[in-house]
């Protein structure tokens, strides 16, 4: 990771929603879904306990999260690794959150990994 992307040996989370990312190569993960109309505020709970314990996880880059009045969202998080991401999915609060998801939150979703080459800011 640059030193652009770093605050206290940590990603830096910005007033903005794109992610502050650092030059590719690095992978998205990106996280498709449809909400159910189960506990809204236990989700939303839920979600923001995640991007801050994900913003402590070593490789961490960053996120963009956005969702729909009908409840159709897209999470992409930042990663500098595959080693990075498969320490995030064995994470045991990232695991609670997901069997929670699975089992209440979600109607249905994607998970998809992706290899980021090339980037065009602004």
């Amino acid at each position: 990771m640059n030193e652009k992307n770093r605050q206290a040996g940590r990603p830096r989370a910005t007033s903005t929603f794109l992610a502050n990312t650092p030059e590719p190569p690095y992978y998205a993960v990106i996280f498709s879904n449809v909400r159910t109309e189960q506990d809204p505020r236990g989700y939303a709970a839920m979600a923001d306990q995640m991007v801050e314990l994900a913003f402590r996880q070593p490789g961490f880059l960053g996120v963009e999260s956005v969702r729909d009045v009908e409840g159709q969202g897209i999470t992409v998080s930042y990663w500098e690794s595959e080693e990075a991401i498969q320490a995030w999915k064995a994470d045991t609060a990232h695991q609670v959150a997901q069997a929670k998801g699975k089992a209440d939150w979600y109607a249905d979703y994607r998970l998809r990994v992706a290899l980021v080459q090339r980037e065009n800011p602004r």
